[in-house]
Order: C-alpha cells, then structure tokens, then sequence
C-alpha cells in the first residue's frame, strides 16, 4: 500500500544545473529572469548557482553577481553549491547567499574523480574535515548526498550495500561529532535507477536511520524519472530536487548528448504530486510559465511535458 506524503517540497535546481551544463555562457539579464521568475511560483529554496572553478566550469563564473542581482522574495533561501572547503569560502564571500552545506559523497570512485579531482575514500575523510568547518563557522550540515547510487555510466551498476556503507559513515559522523543526522538525499546521478530499485534503496536507508528524513535527487536521463518520483513518493519520501523545464545535467557524467543527464523536470514532478492530491505549495501556471522562458533562453525544445501542454484544471472547470 502506498503512504503518500500529503505535502511535497521542491528544491529548484534549474538554474545551476540547468545552466552548468551548456556549452554556451547565457546573459545573466535572462538567468536572473529566470530566478526572478521562479521565486514568485510557491518554490522555497531556489539554487541560483555554484561556487566551483571557472576554469572547468565557465558557465557559473558569474554566480556572485547573480546573487547581487536577484530579486528576492521572502521566505524564498537562495543557495549555492561548492564541492570543496575553497567553494564555501566563495558562497560565504558572496552577496546574501542562504548557506545550506551538504556533505557529498560518491558510490562511485571514477565519478567522484571526474567531478571532484579525488578518489571516493578521499572525499569520505574530507567531508569530516568539512563537517567541523561549517559547524565553526555556525552552520548546520543540511544534507548528505550519496551520489551515482544506482549506477554509474563509467563503472557499471552499483551494488547498493557500497551505497548504504556511504550512508553508514554519515549517521557514524554525526554521531561522533554530536550533531543531527541531516537529510539523506540519495541521488540517481546518472538516471539509472528504476521504479523497484528507487523503493528498495529507500527502504534500505530508511533501516538505517529510521528517524531520518530522505530526499531523492532524480535525473530523467532514460525516461523514468516521473515514474522514480512516483515510487518514491510512494514509499513516503517528501523532497525532491528537480529542475525546470527538465534543464540540466552533471557536465562529467559520460553522456554522449549535452541534456542526456536532465535531472527530473520541476512541473511534471509538481503536476503528479497535484493529481495524486499531494500539496506543493506551488503555482503550477507560473512554474509553466518560468518553465517556457527557460526554453526561450535555451532556444531549444525542452524535456518537459507539462510546459507544452498545460496542467487539467482550466478543462475541468
């Protein structure tokens, strides 16, 4: 039987991840429309940016005058992500940015050198040196991530107790250092996980750290990605990053095709809460409506499904 959350949050990841991976650098006047618009939808936390080498990353160069730009609503945090020590004393440099540090982790040790410069045993010891970090500089740990968790486009399927040993160290950290386990977000970094997999995984996590709340970050590379929100939903699973009009990916993932690693799209995952009689807290026309400006931007058709053909309400009534 499912147990459905009755509310949903969203965490609006479209302008960085939608942006990180273009080849092309877009005005920022159009970003921060973007932005703009985004935070009058309902949406409460909206990543603007990351704080990650212009060199490797070009695209994001700008992410502090982004910030400096934006027009902010209340009750709306606007966040960045950094990969290293180096990147948070940018976010804390930056103009107004809402801190929120996670802690990262890799099931998969070639991607977590091809996005982090270091193994996935190097990157386990670094997030306790940076757990202490932030905690001396007065932030809470947000969220742990455990990315490629079901499989990596470089090494294959991941067996899912490397997964739950990643998870392990976390609970086992907060433990030694004395603070809260954060949210547990398991991430499908390169859209191989499926409806089955996705509800396993959960439960799986959800044995280690019964009191904890999981968050799932969806990419909907081959497809399935409502259908894995769905699942997860399901399984009572009540926050999920995804992305606008379907924009985005990881630029190290492997994939053949610029978009081919788009996380889940935001007005899709919204719409399926909605008719499942899920609350979102969002405005779905004005999420349709930011969703058709980032195609404007993009000047390309777009992944998403409810952009292009609107939700079911203005036929009901």
């Amino acid at each position: 039987m499912s147990d459905f959350p009755k509310f949903v949050e969203f965490r609006e990841e479209g302008p960085r991840e939608g942006f990180q991976v273009e080849k092309k650098i877009y005005p920022i006047e159009q970003r921060v429309e973007l932005i703009d618009m985004l935070s009058t939808t309902g949406l409460k936390h909206i990543q603007v940016g990351s704080f990650v080498s212009p060199e490797k990353v070009p695209q994001m160069a700008d992410t502090p005058e982004l910030f400096a730009r934006i027009r902010r609503v209340p009750g709306v945090r606007y966040t960045g992500l950094w990969l290293n020590d180096k990147g948070f004393r940018k976010a804390l440099a930056a103009d107004r940015v809402d801190i929120e540090p996670a802690l990262l982790f890799y099931a998969s040790d070639t991607f977590s050198r091809q996005n982090n410069n270091a193994s996935a045993a190097e990157m386990r010891e670094k997030q306790r040196v940076s757990l202490r970090l932030y905690r001396d500089e007065g932030h809470t740990v947000e969220a742990a991530y455990v990315m490629a968790a079901f499989g990596c486009n470089f090494e294959g399927v991941i067996p899912q107790e490397r997964v739950l040993d990643d998870f392990r160290f976390v609970i086992d950290l907060c433990g030694e250092e004395g603070v809260a386990v954060p949210t547990l977000f398991i991430a499908d970094t390169m859209g191989w996980a499926n409806p089955e997999a996705v509800k396993r995984m959960i439960g799986a996590v959800r044995g280690l750290a019964p009191s904890a709340r999981i968050g799932m970050h969806i990419h909907d590379t081959r497809g399935l990605g409502i259908a894995n929100v769905h699942a997860a939903l399901s399984m009572g699973v009540d926050v999920f990053d995804t992305s606008v009009a379907g924009l985005g990916g990881c630029p190290f993932a492997g994939h053949g095709h610029v978009r081919a690693a788009g996380n889940v799209c935001t007005e899709d995952a919204v719409f399926l809460c909605h008719e499942l009689g899920i609350q979102t807290g969002i405005d779905l026309d004005r999420l349709v409506e930011a969703a058709l400006y980032a195609e404007k931007i993009i000047g390309a058709p777009l992944m998403g499904r409810v952009m292009h053909s609107g939700g079911l309400d203005r036929f009901r009534r």
